[in-house]
This record gives C-alpha cells, structure tokens and sequence, in this order.
C-alpha cells in the first residue's frame, strides 16, 4: 500500500473512505425540475469512477416549501427525490465512492418571489443583502414545522441509502439562529448562546429520532463569522465542542466566514489572486480543540496542499471540490505517478459566478464538466489518422490540438508569437488573473507529450498552410480589439490592450469606455490607477462590468475603491475631439436627452474583438465543405462531413474569438465538441 497520506483510508463509524479526499457538498445546477436525473448522476459518477472517497450532492439541498432554492438545486422536501437519489447513490457505490448530501433552510438567503411566492423566515427581520428579501420573524409554528421538515428530508436520504448527510449551517437559517446580528428573539430560541443554539439541537434531535444512531450526520458551519458583532472564534470553539458532545453529531465541517455579501461569500470561497487554503489553520485549530473527525475546502486546488492538511494532522479529509470539476480524475492521476498531468484550477471561479446568476456551473477550461452526457472527459481515438494544422495558439488552438492528438492525428500549430497564449498570456500580466496561465501552460505540456508540431513565430498565409497538405485546417487565429466605434475621434483612443500590454503608457486623468463588460477594462484601470492617475469607468449598461460577475468583481473592487476610481453607469462615449494636449470626451446616454462634455488627457475604449479572419477566408473557396458547419452534427456530437466544393481538398473551420468576441471557456468548448469528432 502507499504511504502516501492522501491515499490512506479513513474510517468514519461504519464507514470506510478508500482515501482522504472528497468532493464538498455544491449545487452545480444540474438538477431537472428539482431532482438529480441523468446530467447530475453522470457529473458525480464521473469522479467517483476515478476513486474520489465521498462525492457530496446538493449546496443545499431545500427542506421546506418555504426555503425556494435562488438557484436550480435538488428539491429535498418532495417524496419523488428518493428515487433519484437512489440511482445516483447505487451508481457512486458500484464505484467505491460513499456519498452524502447536504440538506439546509435558507432562511433569509432566498427571495419571496421564487416558487410558490411565501414570506421569507428569519429569527430577524434584517434583510440579507445579497438576496434582498425582508424576511418575516420566525414563529413557533414556523420553528416546529422546519424541525419536522429536516427530519423528513432526512428520511428521505436514508431511504435513498445514502451514507449520510450534512446539515448546513452558515449564512442559512441553522446560524441565523446562532449569530447575534441575524438573531434579535427573545428565549427561548433567542438571547443566550444556549437558546440560539437550541433550534440546531432540536433539529438534530429530530434527524437522529428518524434515522436512527448508526446513520452518519455532519454538521458544515462556520466556526468564526469573522465580522463585528457576528459569532467569534471563542464562540466557534464553544460551538464544535457542544456539537461534538451532544453525541448526535459525526464530523465537522468548518468554515470561517460569512456569506451574506458578494465580499464574504469571495472570502470564505476564495477566487484566484487570493491566498490559497486560507482557512485550512483554522480548520485545524477545531479538529485540535475538539479531538473530533474534521473536514474542510477553501481553495484547496493542488495537490501539494491536500497532502500538507492531510500530513499535518489540521484534517481529516479534505475537500478539493473545484478542482474536481477542473480534473474530475485527479485521485487516478495520484494514484498512477501521473500529478504532473492534473488539469490545474486555475481559480477563475466561472464555475460558482455562473450559478449565482441564474446558470450551471461550468469549469472555464474543461467545457466536458456538466455535459458529461454528450462531451468526453477522455478522448477516445478516430479511426484513421489525418493531418490537422491549427492557425492560432490561444485557448481554442491549443484545446483543438490537445483534443486532436489525443484522437491520435498528426497536429501542426502555426502561431504569429513567440509563444502559446494569446489573450490568456495578456490577461495573466495581472497580478490577480497570473493564474490563469494555467490554462495554457497544462495545454501546452499535453500537447508536446503528445507529439502536437509547434511553429512559432510564424504568421501563417494560406501557401503555408496547403504546403502542409492537411485533411482539416482550424482558423483559431483570435480576434484584434475593437475601437472603432465613434462618430468621431476614433483615432485619438487607445484600447485596453495597449495598456496592459505595456505598449501605451498610462495618462493621468483617464477615461476608461466599456462597452464590454469584462476584464480587460477593469485590469486597465487598475493598472492605471495604481500609478496615481485619476480614473473614471464609464458604461452605457445599468450595471458595470456585467461579464466580469459577483464574485470575481471583489478583489478588483477592492483596490479600485482604495485609488478612488470612479465609476459611472448608463452613459455612453459618443465621440472625442483633441483640444490642445487634452482631449474632449462627448458623451450621450442610450435613455436620450443628454450630451455633456468632460476633459481627459486618455481614453480608452473596450468594446471587444474584431475577428482576424483574413487567413479563413483566403482559405474558404479551396475547402471542401467551404468553411460550413453543420449545426446539427456539431451540437449532436457528430462528425463534420459537408462536401459543398467537391474539389476541395481539406476541411476548414473557425472557432473561438476568430468568429466573433466571447469568452475563454467558449473558445475550449469550440475547439473540444469540433476536435473530439475530427
């Protein structure tokens, strides 16, 4: 047996893990009317299949009627979930992987315009500003109908042999009770630590009484709210050791922090160019307080720092639940010697942004997470080898050659630089987003391992590319940025490119335009204003940076905010004229009825890519399927086999920024659904 310490089982009552880490509990958004069916029991099977100990379900999954989920989540008050949990939890065991779920009431973190329209119940009246729902003050006959509901859903579980569950408790109804700030009762469930505590062992009074002593019940809760006024580190502490000795819990899961804000939500769950496992000491300090089976996740996303908790002692099992959706085969790849082929989490945090608006998670750089039932995680082999040459060494040409060698072709990469990248290389200039080169870096090794032909610095015409004499040509070539969108003036600014790149310094009294609304604005005026420049950031939209979304905008906030930029919604850049050295902003609004003028000696507009299509279209009349895609076989998961120009030799393609501006993750999943079926 191995000695490593990430590979040793671990034994919770009657339950054996085969090894020490799992996947935390978190609601992808996968569910189907409220239940688990063949999307979420596939994305689960997947891990599970590549030896992950425990998979945990649902974050969280809703007890009561009253608890709507803001999101798509499992639905764990209706009867009809058994049978769907069952087929997902018989599924995860045919592989050896235990699985639980988290079962929770909202609370306030819900609205009351979701489902079926009740009022919002919280132990305050105090609105949760995330949500933005003034809750109703609980009553006793709310208190005694949740309880029944949490013993139900637990029931439930148990009927639907799962191994256990987990009762959540932080920034849900369970620690509105617990926290001062969310808790203005009077006793008996209100006042003292005793009585705000009182709803969480009533609750797990009527769990144990429907389930019985042997099934396993965990608490995941937050040890220290880390905010004036709110539950202290002393309090958690006392917390995990009345959890511990009221006998009716069997593992803590910790955390520290608190989510009612897009801020403490990013601390708590930390994005990339934060701190990795920040909260894993403090993990630790329970389990040594305590002496009691501890779990924990917060940007744990390699390897190295798994092992470390492990190895410490700080846990018991530890939570790689992000990197899981990067890599769901991350404990084979361990267990073979191979941790060097891991897909690293590169901490973008497209995953959790997406649900938090409404859609399903999916990983920036691996597009096969939450399709698992129509895109591969492993690639199966073509059966007969041809020759791909790929234009374009970005996100969507490397995907297309990994993807594409991985099928066993012969792949050529011609790309202009000097290096691998394109917009990915730019982006991680940023100190906050130098993660991301991850993405190309993992793409890269995969790619020479696999015997991929790079040609760089070569800015590739349509000669160089039929002197290859391909069966399939891929245009990946990228877009440029895209200024020219003034009545007037459009020669006078400069983009948002330029500054990052370094090839424009940086004015003094900027005015940033985004019509884009993603990074590369908010990293332009970071860079500015870090040098003492005064900054404005002007959007026609209502809201800035819509692209960028909630969690991801924190950090950016944050220092933007300390230099003082300035942000301006619902106007829009008309036009510019120079005026000496200074140059005249015009500016209107899309609501009508305005048009002022303001003095800058910058401006800067972002307003996406225009596609570099030169080389696509040059190429287009000598193809055979004349550029065509077959929209049909590209979103069925078939192969491309139009033959428009029966004199053409090879088949072409466009993908990514190459057919129009969009985002990384939608340039990887181009290259993956068009290579997997080359």
């Amino acid at each position: 047996m191995s000695n490593d310490p990430l590979l040793q089982p671990y034994r919770l009552k009657h339950l054996t893990f085969r090894n020490r880490i799992i996947i935390t509990s978190h609601e992808p958004a996968y569910p189907e009317d409220g239940m688990p069916k063949e999307l979420y029991r596939a994305y689960h099977v997947e891990r599970a299949k590549a030896g992950v100990a425990m998979t945990m379900t649902a974050g969280s999954a809703s007890v009561s009627r009253d608890s709507p989920p803001v999101f798509n989540n499992i639905l764990a008050y209706k009867d009809e979930v058994v049978g769907w949990m069952k087929d997902l939890t018989d599924a995860c065991h045919e592989h050896g992987a235990a699985v639980m779920i988290q079962l929770t009431h909202l609370g306030r973190r819900t609205r009351w315009d979701k489902s079926h329209w009740l009022p919002v119940v919280s132990p305050s009246r105090n609105r949760e500003a995330a949500h933005r729902a003034f809750p109703k003050q609980i009553e006793d006959w709310d208190i005694e109908r949740i309880i029944k509901d949490y013993g139900d859903a637990a029931e439930r579980m148990k009927a639907a042999g799962l191994d256990g569950i987990e009762l959540q408790a932080y920034g849900h109804l369970m620690d509105q009770f617990w926290s001062p700030l969310t808790n203005t009762l009077d006793g008996p469930y209100g006042g003292s630590l005793d009585n705000r505590l009182r709803f969480t062992f009533d609750v797990l009074t009527e769990v144990r009484k429907r389930v019985g002593p042997d099934f396993i019940v965990g608490m995941r809760y937050t040890a220290d709210e880390a905010m004036a006024g709110g539950l202290t580190k002393q309090d958690g502490l006392e917390i995990s050791r009345r959890l511990k000795g009221s006998g009716m819990v069997d593992f803590l899961n910790v955390i520290r922090g608190h989510i009612d804000t897009d801020a403490g939500l990013t601390d708590v769950i930390p994005i990339q160019g934060m701190a990795s496992a920040p909260h894993l000491n403090f993990a630790g300090e329970i389990r040594a307080a305590t002496d009691f089976p501890t779990f924990h996740a917060a940007k744990i996303q390699d390897v190295a720092t798994a092992r470390h908790a492990i190895a410490s002692g700080k846990l018991d099992m530890v939570g790689m639940t992000r990197a899981h959706m990067t890599d769901p085969h991350i404990l084979r790849k361990i267990i073979e010697g191979r941790e060097d082929d891991i897909r690293p989490c590169v901490g973008a945090n497209y995953c959790l942004d997406r649900i938090y608006q409404g859609g399903a998670a999916y990983c920036i750089h691996n597009a096969a997470t939450g399709r698992e039932t129509t895109m591969p995680h492993n690639i199966p082999k073509a059966p007969a080898r041809r020759k791909i040459v790929v234009v374009g060494a970005g996100p969507a040409g490397l995907e297309t050659a990994r993807v594409a060698a991985e099928r066993g072709h012969e792949v050529v990469v011609f790309e202009a630089a000097s290096e691998a990248g394109g917009q990915i290389r730019l982006t991680a200039r940023s100190p906050r987003r130098k993660e991301m080169i991850g993405i190309v870096e993992w793409r890269v090794a995969q790619c020479r391992a696999l015997g991929v032909t790079f040609n760089y610095n070569q800015w590739a015409e349509s000669a160089t590319v039929l002197a290859e004499k391909p069966d399939v040509v891929v245009v990946a070539t990228g877009g440029f940025p895209h200024t020219e969108i003034l009545s007037e003036g459009n020669d006078l600014v400069v983009s948002s490119w330029d500054v990052i790149s370094g090839d424009v310094k940086p004015g003094t009294n900027v005015l940033v335009f985004d019509d884009a609304g993603d990074h590369a604005a908010l990293q332009a005026a970071e860079f500015i204003a870090a040098t003492g420049a005064r900054v404005e950031v002007m959007t026609p939209d209502r809201s800035f940076s819509p692209e960028v979304m909630a969690m991801n905008l924190v950090p950016y906030m944050r220092s933007l905010q300390k230099l003082d930029v300035v942000f301006t919604v619902t106007y829009r850049l008309d036009a510019v004229r120079r005026d000496g050295n200074q140059l005249v902003a015009i500016v209107g609004s899309d609501y009508g009825g305005v048009r002022k003028e303001q003095v800058h000696d910058q401006i800067i507009v972002n307003h996406g890519t225009v596609p570099l299509d030169d080389l696509y279209f040059e190429l287009k009349p000598l193809s055979r399927n004349l550029g065509a895609v077959d929209y049909d076989a590209f979103i069925g998961g078939a192969a491309q086999t139009r033959a428009d120009n029966p004199d053409g030799k090879f088949q072409l393609f466009r993908i990514g920024d190459a057919v129009a501006a969009r985002n990384t993750h939608a340039a990887i999943y181009d290259g993956l659904r068009l290579a997997k079926d080359l």
